[in-house]
């Protein structure tokens, strides 16, 4: 299990969740209603599930795949640390892994 700390943008604690391996950011963080919307549902056609890994993690996570590194030039606000969640899947021994929201994100399911 991975234990996952989700941020709000100005950096302060919005949601704590754990999930096993295999599972995407992206689904973790709907469960938990963290307002990530993911329009293509994990299809990697949009930046609607940006987020920002914390610089403590970076180095935890594979490297992003090109066609993510070219979908992330859509996102709002991307930086050093930008990834989208769809693209990450939670590994066996990962323990631990913060991310955070970007200032502008998208939520159109209106919560």
């Amino acid at each position: 299990m991975t234990k996952v700390r989700f941020l709000s943008p100005d950096g302060s604690l919005r949601v704590e969740g754990e999930a096993p391996a295999g599972t995407s950011l992206l689904d973790l963080a709907q469960s938990l209603g963290v307002p990530l919307e993911g329009t293509c549902e994990g299809a990697m056609a949009c930046s609607t599930c940006h987020i920002y890994v914390s610089r403590a993690d970076w180095g935890k996570l594979p490297p992003a795949s090109p066609p993510e590194e070219d979908m992330l030039d859509f996102a709002a606000h991307a930086g050093p640390t930008s990834r989208l969640a769809c693209q990450i899947r939670l590994e066996e021994g990962l323990n631990t892994l913060e991310v955070r929201l970007p200032r502008s994100y998208a939520d159109m399911r209106g919560s």
